[in-house]
């Protein structure tokens, strides 16, 4: 469906398509599809209206057009980005919602584009993930995944499904390798030491705030590249923003104090989708009701075209058989 919730618009005024209508995305390089799904949440619920959020989030026209500063690219027009609308979630129905997801997400990526995927709260973590690399290949897609908790929980309230379970229910399916999850900016005091043997067990690879502080993160990353790209053909980047500290992102349901800024985390997604090979993406947590001035979604919109921006200048650079330098601008007027 168009819009779930709220105003029925684009992400920054992109060309719609239909899921329906493989044709209206058959040339796209990524669709932008929304999950207003919260019905996974264990503290406050709001992040079905994320997407919306995030589609409208910014202070420039809605104009399809988002020229890069210090990329020198304009992602929604280098690109073919389009934006196919909400899945229709029942916040009610877990299983349903996840099933309606996971289709969305994998007829995107079976068509050839890259499925930016708008949440939502994180249980749809599962459908996203594995519907991207159904239509790759199982175990051959890596994760790098932006969280305050690892998600790794197994049983919450009975269920199975929630935005606390997702990374263990996906690893459990075979669709990303335990070895080859790579979590960045856990903190707080959760989960327990049960689940953390079970990934310890895994192999997963946890970077921790604290070590984060100790190394840096620019380390931090170029460790975790080198692991996502072992025996792995493309990433799937999952950004909660609970990531950052609630000073930078107070709108989301379960807030935990001393992570990223908002400035380290775009950082880092620009990094990841320039020099990986990104199959899939999702921005999620992004909860409106407890937010304040727009700080949380502004922060998400920005993590959006962080993104489409590095995947543009990736894709420039590697046609011109060159490469963006961080510490130097584009156009250098001295």
């Amino acid at each position: 469906m168009s819009a779930m919730y709220g105003p029925d618009i684009t992400f920054l005024g992109v060309e719609r398509c239909r899921l329906d209508d493989p044709s209206t995305y058959a040339d796209a390089d990524v669709v932008i599809v929304g999950a207003p799904f919260d019905g996974g949440t264990s503290n406050r619920p709001g992040a079905r209206f994320g997407p919306m959020a995030l589609r409208q989030a910014c202070y420039l026209p809605q104009d399809g057009s988002r020229p890069s500063l210090a990329l020198r690219v304009d992602a929604l027009r280098d690109l073919r980005v389009v934006d196919a609308g909400d899945v229709e979630c029942y916040s009610g129905d877990v299983e349903g919602s996840i099933a309606a997801i996971e289709d969305a997400v994998h007829r995107v990526a079976a068509s050839g584009a890259i499925p930016l995927v708008l949440g939502g709260d994180h249980t749809i973590a599962l459908p996203d993930a594995r519907g991207t690399a159904r239509a790759h290949a199982p175990g051959r897609t890596s994760m790098i995944h932006f969280d305050a908790h690892a998600d790794t929980g197994d049983i919450a309230f009975g269920h199975l499904y929630g935005h606390g379970q997702p990374m263990r229910r996906l690893i459990e399916s075979g669709a990303i390798r335990g070895d080859r999850f790579l979590q960045v900016g856990l903190r707080g005091y959760w989960p327990g030491p049960e689940t953390l043997e079970w990934m310890a067990a895994q192999r997963m690879r946890s970077y921790e705030m604290t070590e984060i502080g100790r190394r840096g993160l620019e380390e931090c990353l170029t460790e975790a590249f080198a692991i996502a790209l072992d025996e792995c053909d493309q990433v799937f980047l999952s950004v909660d923003i609970d990531v950052c500290d609630p000073g930078h992102a107070p709108g989301t349901g379960t807030p935990e104090p001393g992570g990223l800024s908002a400035r380290e985390l775009l950082d880092s997604v620009r990094r990841i989708c320039y020099e990986l090979p990104v199959a899939g993406m999702e921005v999620v947590e992004v909860a409106p009701p407890y937010d304040h001035a727009d700080v949380t979604a502004l922060l998400g919109n920005r993590v959006v075209l962080e993104a489409l921006s590095a995947m543009a200048r990736r894709r420039a650079d590697h046609a011109g058989g060159t490469r963006w330098d961080p510490g130097r601008p584009l156009l250098d007027g001295r």
